[in-house]
């Protein structure tokens, strides 16, 4: 009896170990540093249980306004937003148990733009970065560029290998590539283009550039167009790949599309924000696939709240969740119990609790107090 006793809370024992484990996320944080009191780079740990968050550790950096990690979470990639010469990537060795950051190189993008796009601006302010195998690649905003990096063997940034210019042939429009990602099937790589109201796509070839003798990614063409002034800046996916939903930041709607091998076909356009702000920022799906969420600054900040029709994937509107001062990129933990929200101006990260039934968010009160806050990004 008592050696089943033993056995027995042993075993719960293990269980609550295995609970707390699973509830622990390691929570990376890119900031700006210019006029901030931020540093550079935050780690800290975070209970997706209790929604409660405590510091690790933190890297100097400058601008690192959006950072990734790579597949098995040992290296961390970040931009330096600036366009006056200083912008670039850096690389960090990550230890995911201890939290600590190492800085291992750091690369200049869009090198051969920052004389800007013949109007006089400067260029690149690498505002999104994206780590896929054995390539990093960054979105220059400002520079309306992508820049390519391989990584050596190490995983540590060699210099800019390719840099493609995004303006439209005979188009004296400026473009602001703002945000690039893979496609669900891995095929293809996205690429959000403020500028000229499109989202363009390139083929991916994981050998490439000096494997089987072609580059990484290739043959850039428009993929999808909005209306005139829409502004295109975050893409995401459904959970099974069928569908896309992209968020354009000048007139604050939401483009839902179907996808379908590299093809973008337009369903539906439907407005976020409530006031029609020039400032819509970040696009998300919750775990279960059923709720989507968009930010919006400058006007009315907060977070917009759609269901999916998971037939068709249509988006029907059923609230609206106001929020501190600027909110940028917002995450949302594996357990889509709460939705956290980098609030830049309000120099906070709120914790939202999410009602996994009906979408609805509750502020918790369990700020995470940090200098212009941009981006948040989880590892297990």
């Amino acid at each position: 009896m008592i050696k089943h006793f033993l056995s027995t809370a042993i075993l719960l024992h293990a269980f609550c170990l295995m609970a707390a484990a699973s509830n622990h996320l390691t929570m990376l944080i890119g900031t700006y540093t210019e006029d901030s009191p931020a540093e550079g780079i935050y780690v800290y740990s975070f209970n997706q249980s209790t929604g409660r968050a405590a510091l690790i550790s933190k890297a100097e950096a400058s601008n690192p306004s959006f950072l990734t990690v790579n597949a098995d979470a040992t290296r961390v990639y970040a931009v330096s937003e600036y366009a006056d010469g200083r912008q670039g990537a850096y690389a960090f060795s990550f230890d995911k148990r201890s939290g600590k950051l190492t800085r291992m190189s750091f690369q200049h993008c869009g090198a051969t733009a920052t004389a800007g796009q013949g109007n006089g601006n400067p260029g690149a302010d690498p505002c999104n970065i994206m780590a896929d195998g054995d390539h990093v690649v960054t979105s220059n905003y400002t520079g309306g560029d992508i820049s390519i990096f391989a990584l050596d063997a190490n995983g540590s940034l060699k210099p800019e290998q390719r840099l493609f210019d995004m303006r439209v042939n005979g188009s004296d429009r400026l473009s602001h590539i703002h945000c690039c990602r893979l496609s669900p099937d891995g095929k293809y790589m996205f690429a959000d283009d403020l500028g000229n109201d499109c989202v363009w796509r390139f083929d991916v070839n994981r050998h490439g550039d000096g494997h089987d003798g072609r580059p990484y990614i290739s043959s850039p063409t428009v993929a999808f167009s909005t209306e005139a002034g829409a502004g295109p800046r975050h893409l995401t996916f459904s959970r099974d790949g069928r569908h896309a939903y992209l968020i354009n930041e000048l007139n604050g709607t939401i483009s839902v599309m179907s996808y379908s091998d590299g093809k973008l076909t337009a369903l539906q356009t439907i407005q976020a924000s409530t006031t029609k702000t020039t400032g819509s920022a970040d696009i998300h799906i919750s775990p279960d696939g059923r709720y989507l969420y968009a930010s919006h600054r400058l006007t009315d900040d907060g977070i917009s709240i759609f269901a999916i029709n998971r037939k068709d994937g249509t988006l029907t509107r059923i609230g609206y969740q106001h929020t501190a001062a600027h909110p940028r990129n917002f995450a949302i933990t594996p357990n889509g119990k709460y939705l956290l929200v980098a609030s830049r101006d309000g120099n906070v990260i709120e914790v939202y609790r999410r009602d996994r039934t009906t979408g609805a968010l509750t502020d918790t009160h369990q700020g995470i107090h940090v200098g212009k806050p941009v981006c948040i990004q989880f590892v297990r």
